[in-house]
């Protein structure tokens, strides 16, 4: 399963965030390093339309796709060179498959600050730099190497060239995610943090939540990345309410949908995935894909025999089945498709494979 790990300064709301995500009890405390190990999480990603085809099919069971999401150890200035818990943090975060950046925009005296002020750029700015530096390192162990075996090799020119654009460009304090035109195969084996894909969370005070002015300020700090703005405060009040109560608490704010929702959607797009749904009466199950799987390779996730015997998949789209009522219904008129072994999956898929082993 990808993962995605959740990085920030000390103090920036990183364990508050986790545990709402996960509704656990990590350790949360007003001083650096309170996270020591990586916290990690099982994250279930909300479909109304589980609920919708549980109805239908009327059918208790219900399995969601899921996220694992890593809490990692607050990050602070020389980490790269093994300040704090640089070390373990770098390596915690190497493990992942894309980030989350936690940024402090919260005031609260009670809440120590690392750099004793609330700076979001400067924070932002701190993380970047330490997870730059860190490439740095790492490159210029891995070019003297790829430049020996290019003088023997010079199919490997191309992607030596890719890694001195890289370097180049870090040295210029410009993060890879932020180089345009890179060789995605050149690179697809590299282990460098500024390659990953990356999301950034700016904590907000409640009242911050409606500032639309404040926002964009925020926003345009990291773009063209994308942001997603929270309350972790509130988050955490949330997760203990029943649906109805978390809709009227939202309301008060100004919000019709919690941050960890449009988080937990924004990391799942974020790591490249998408879903397509089974339903029946024994189950509605949504099945996590890579974007852009063929339908065998989307059967496979569910049985690998269902792939190497594969024959058909029989698709209807979720918006028909509901519509019509019923999968016998939808193919009386005509909406229920054939689709072959070239098929892409769509994530409003609802299927049913035919094979044969």
């Amino acid at each position: 399963m990808l993962s995605i790990g959740i990085i920030g300064l000390p103090n920036v709301g990183k364990s508050t965030l986790f545990n709402s995500l996960t509704k656990s009890e990590a350790l949360i405390a007003n001083y650096p390093f309170a996270t020591i190990g990586p916290n990690v999480g099982i994250v279930n990603v909300p479909d109304s339309r589980l609920i919708k085809l549980a109805e239908l099919y009327e059918t208790e069971q219900i399995t969601p796709s899921t996220i694992k999401f890593i809490d990692i150890a607050g990050l602070v200035k020389g980490a790269n060179k093994g300040e704090g818990l640089g070390n373990q943090f770098l390596s915690n975060i190497r493990s992942t498959g894309a980030i989350i950046q936690v940024v402090r925009s919260f005031s609260d005296q009670n809440v120590i600050h690392v750099n004793k002020e609330v700076n979001p750029k400067n924070d932002i700015d701190i993380i970047n730099t330490e997870l730059m530096l860190a490439d740095l390192s790492s490159l210029s162990k891995i070019i003297p190497k790829y430049e020996k075996e290019a003088k023997a090799n010079k199919k490997l020119e191309t992607k030596l060239t890719t890694l001195r654009k890289i370097y180049d460009n870090l040295d210029h304090n410009i993060p890879g995610w932020n180089i345009p035109d890179l060789d995605n195969e050149a690179i697809k084996d590299l282990d460098l943090l500024t390659l990953k894909p990356i999301i950034y969370v700016f904590n907000l005070d409640e009242n911050e939540l409606q500032d639309e002015i404040k926002k964009a300020q925020l926003q345009e700090l990291v773009a063209p990345k994308e942001a997603v703005f929270i309350c972790a405060k509130l988050e955490n009040e949330l997760k203990e309410l029943d649906p109805k109560d978390q809709a009227e608490l939202l309301h008060t704010y100004g919000q019709t949908q919690s941050g960890l929702t449009k988080l937990i959607h924004s990391s799942y797009k974020l790591l490249g995935l998408t879903s397509y749904l089974t339903a029946g009466k024994k189950e509605v199950r949504s099945w996590t894909i890579k974007k852009g799987s063929t339908a065998p390779e989307a059967a496979g996730v569910i049985h690998n025999d269902f792939q190497r015997g594969f024959i058909a998949a029989e698709i209807v789209s979720y918006s028909d089945l509901i519509e019509s009522g019923s999968w016998n219904n939808a193919k009386s008129q005509g909406k229920v498709r054939t689709e072959g072994k070239t098929y892409i999956m769509q994530e409003d898929d609802v299927v049913e494979f035919r094979f044969n082993v």
